[in-house]
């Protein structure tokens, strides 16, 4: 399935920025599962600083926002051939070790609501099964809402809401599948939707490792496994490792961001 993309990322502030640094994730990587045949990215009100290859392999933009800025734009454009349609991204490994996968970070300490959702992997005759059964038990406890959880929302503080986006469900289905002994981790990415094309963010799902098929994915929000509808574009322990763009600034100005992507065939 051949998919174009626009996607653009404006960044508003009521006061000049007298310093601000970005790195951008917003390259996909061509791979067996998926070829970028064409793809951009510009930046205005801000210069690119470096380019390079993080700890899990994304490809990352170090941007410096022009001094005095009040806004700076991240601007998409691209076309992406997806291949595969079962889910099973395979056993492709980084720098980074699978115990290394195995480890929580602030956003995703398991507390009492996520140890309890992980026994039911443990209650499963096997593996895939069991992550599975994890993924309807997710989104049972949290269903798909955009109101309760922000950003930073920790998985603890998205169950205790009882509410949760495709972040919150990514990063609680990693949490819960590590604390059943298996490695996982966050993915970042676009996904075409059958019914509409203008959509509000980019989206996010998880991986786990299962022996004997390497990286399995699963998007708790959709309940379904990722399949050539999905475009990679990062990975990490959390939504922070993976984010499409993370940044910080100095200055007492606010900001507003305003998102317009479309993801179509």
């Amino acid at each position: 399935m051949r998919l174009r993309i626009q996607h653009t990322t404006r960044y508003i502030y009521d006061a000049p920025v007298s310093y601000g640094l970005q790195q951008v994730r917003l390259t996909p990587c061509s791979s067996r599962h998926q070829t970028v045949h064409d793809w951009n990215v510009t930046i205005l009100g801000a210069a690119t600083e470096l380019e390079f290859e993080d700890q899990y392999q994304n490809k990352t933009l170090l941007v410096k926002a022009d001094a005095g800025a009040t806004e700076v734009s991240v601007d998409v454009m691209g076309e992406v051939e997806t291949h595969t349609s079962d889910g099973i991204f395979g056993k492709v490994y980084g720098t980074a070790p699978l115990w290394h996968f195995g480890q929580s970070t602030p956003r995703t300490k398991a507390g009492r609501h996520v140890r309890k959702l992980a026994k039911t992997v443990l209650k499963s005759p096997d593996t895939l099964n069991g992550l599975h059964a994890l993924s309807r038990a997710i989104i049972e406890a949290a269903p798909y809402s955009t109101t309760g959880t922000d950003a930073g929302t920790t998985v603890e503080e998205a169950l205790t809401a009882g509410v949760g986006v495709c972040q919150d469900h990514a990063q609680i289905f990693a949490s819960a599948a590590r604390v059943a002994g298996i490695p996982a981790r966050y993915v970042s990415g676009y996904l075409m939707m059958n019914d509409c094309i203008d959509q509000d963010a980019s989206h996010a799902w998880a991986e786990a490792h299962i022996d004997g098929l390497g990286w399995v994915g699963f998007d708790v929000s959709n309940g379904i496994c990722p399949d050539e509808r999905y475009v990679r574009l990062a990975t990490g322990l959390d939504s922070r490792d993976a984010s499409p763009i993370t940044g910080v600034r100095l200055g007492s100005a606010n900001e507003s961001m305003i998102v317009t992507l479309q993801v179509q065939q």
